[in-house]
């Protein structure tokens, strides 16, 4: 399944979840009709002698009235949960006092995880998301959040001293197939479903609580009984909801170790941690108590459970196992003769030196779109390599610039600062004055070593600087963001490379500080957004001068992938604001439409054999908007 097929089976479960969710309720208002017509008949009894016979009269009007009370509280309740979990993959992180791992830490086993996740960031195309360790012992990890945007990894204490660097990218792997292909959106919504289902039984907590208290009132027998039934309903509601998670997750944890194994090329990694797992005294068990509500979106089982081979969310760690690794005898142990046998300093990579330097500055060949297509959201081993290269031949100030939040501030300003003297002075006197306290100080420290950034390193850099940016308090973004638009509009014009950084740097901080949802499941089709593909495509004919061919020719090599008719765009009836309306309005294609879209920019770039850096920074600026992440376009 390719990352488009997989967004749409996302949409699919979402759909599948409210339906659910909707059979729920429904059972759930049956349940507590048949209880309430129990409790009021058995306290009729008692009220006119203990030897009558309970009256279970039907009654419509009484029936609708709980009916709508039912699924009013549910409903509330579901819609409080979500928004309580507004804030994104955070918040789920501190619901599970998680503690946010900063670069610069001591420990070499959380220096090591780390590097692993911002390896894997680079090598997908995704921002770096933080990094929240639980201090608990069981070996499991989590992804969270709305789209790739807010997202968040949380790890185990237990995973990070347990398990080998393989392993443990494993691990990583699998939790990144889940931020890339619309899981984590689903798993915050089954968050929220679940605790409305579940309300009722919290209600009935509270209320058997106040009638054991009030005892003197006449009323705190029905109370009382109305109490326990709702907490019967509660034990019926988590047992529906546990369901709910078996039906939605399961098989979506198949997939993510099938794309772990894609990505690492090494299956013995996850298959390893899960042998683990096996082998650990803790298992995967987690203390928290919220562990419960985050089970489905868990490595794997954060609790053992009597009924757990009935709605558990994961498979048996067995079949997950024999899934990746068939030929497997049921031998634990190797997974320790594994974790021994490998070797912790960092790989070699000088043979991967020169292909960090080839890509964007040597890509003279034609991108082939269906190769291009069929990587997105799919990253391989070569791109974790290259990755690993980039990061070696970066300068160490740069990189340690990008993970600190002052700093990174700097890094950005800095990757659109001029070249030449008189605007780039310009620029720093406009800082000077209106950066936050400390960041023009780093910027001095940064241009007092590079005089520019070179192309290969502008994308990584923003991916690593995105993870430090988030941590900005409201108004230190504000600012930050103002002090970025005005210092590329100082000049009166602002270019494409600009306008290209400026895009992926908001689009994706925009959803964590402006609650701009990300990853949202769209419903138009190509056609409907016609003029936005015409100017789309425009904007990339223009972004350079076209070899041998004109840019009507370009033009035309994309447009007619589309098989609609469209017409070049001018390039001075282009203002940015269009632009940005236009790929806002692209965002909303239903999942299977995105693949045609991309194809069309692929051969509007390549359309003359020749392929330049500006071109390609645009294509995956284009692509995270549209939420379909590129992994770096490596020259086989």
């Amino acid at each position: 399944m390719n990352f488009f097929e997989s967004q749409d089976t996302a949409k699919r479960n979402t759909s599948k979840l409210i339906f659910l969710f909707v059979l729920a309720v429904l059972s759930l208002i049956v349940v507590t009709n048949i209880l309430l017509m129990l409790i009021f008949g058995f306290a009729e009894t008692g009220m006119t002698g203990g030897a009558a016979t309970p009256s279970f009269q039907f009654d419509w009007t009484s029936f609708l009235l709980v009916s709508a009370a039912v699924s009013g509280v549910v409903l509330l309740g579901s819609l409080y949960k979500i928004s309580a979990l507004s804030g994104g993959g955070a918040r789920i992180a501190e619901m599970m006092d998680g503690k946010l791992l900063v670069p610069g830490v001591q420990a070499l086993s959380e220096r090591r995880v780390l590097n692993v996740v911002e390896e894997m960031a680079i090598a997908s195309g995704t921002p770096v998301p933080p990094v929240y360790l639980l201090e608990e012992s069981g070996i499991n990890a989590f992804a969270a959040g709305y789209s790739p945007s807010d997202a968040i990894i949380g790890i185990s204490r237990g995973a990070i001293e347990t398990l080998s660097r393989e392993q443990l990218q494993g691990v990583i792997a699998h939790e990144f197939s889940h931020i890339l292909h619309g899981d984590m959106r689903i798993n915050i919504r089954l968050i929220g479903v679940l605790h409305g289902i579940m309300i009722l039984g919290i209600i009935g907590y509270h209320l058997l609580r106040g009638g054991a208290y009030s005892r003197r009132s006449k009323n705190s027998q029905g109370i009382v009984f109305l109490g326990l039934g709702l907490i019967i309903v509660g034990f019926v509601g988590t047992f529906f909801g546990n369901l709910i998670k078996a039906a939605v997750s399961r098989q979506r944890e198949y997939l993510a170790d099938a794309s772990a194994v894609q990505f690492t090329r090494n299956p013995a990694g996850i298959g390893g941690a899960l042998m683990q797992i096996a082998l650990h005294k803790n298992h995967s068990y987690l203390q928290n108590p919220n562990s419960m509500e985050i089970s489905h979106a868990l490595f794997e089982e954060g609790r053992h459970s009597a009924l757990s081979g009935l709605y558990a969310t994961h498979p048996p760690l067995e079949e997950r196992i024999r899934a990746v690794l068939p030929d497997w005898d049921g031998d634990y142990a190797i997974a320790k003769v594994w974790s021994a046998a490998e070797s912790e300093p960092r790989r070699a990579v000088s043979s991967n030196r020169e292909k960090a330097t080839a890509i964007l500055t040597g890509a003279s060949g034609v991108l082939i779109a269906d190769a291009l297509i069929n990587q997105v959201g799919k990253p391989e081993q070569r791109h974790l390599e290259y990755a690993d290269a980039l990061l070696q031949q970066t300068p160490t100030i740069l990189l340690d610039a990008a993970r600190e939040p002052s700093a990174a501030r700097a890094v950005i300003y800095l990757l659109v600062l001029h070249q030449n003297p008189a605007p780039r002075q310009q620029q720093l006197d406009f800082l000077a004055s209106s950066a936050d306290q400390g960041v023009y100080a780093e910027l001095q420290k940064l241009t007092a070593e590079i005089d520019s950034v070179e192309a290969v390193q502008r994308l990584p850099l923003i991916t690593i600087a995105l993870a430090s940016l988030r941590q900005l308090s409201a108004s230190q973004y504000q600012l930050f963001k103002e002090n970025f638009q005005r210092l590329i509009a100082l000049d009166n014009k602002i270019s494409l490379l600009e306008w290209a950084l400026q895009k992926i740097v908001f689009h994706h901080l925009d959803a964590v500080f402006e609650k701009h949802r990300a990853g949202h499941f769209g419903k138009k089709n190509l056609q409907s957004s016609g003029e936005s593909c015409a100017l789309l495509l425009s904007i990339l004919v223009h972004s350079s001068s076209q070899k041998g061919i004109s840019k009507q020719q370009a033009f035309l090599a994309g447009a007619e992938t589309l098989n609609f008719p469209m017409q070049l765009k001018a390039v001075e009836s282009i203002s940015f604001e269009d632009l940005n309306a236009a790929l806002d309005q692209l965002a909303q294609l239903k999942p299977l439409q995105k693949p045609a879209l991309l194809k069309a920019c692929v051969a509007c770039i390549s359309a003359d054999k020749n392929v330049l850096p500006i071109e390609v920074e645009l294509l995956r600026a284009i692509a995270a908007t549209i939420d379909c992440p590129i992994p770096p376009l490596l020259a086989d």
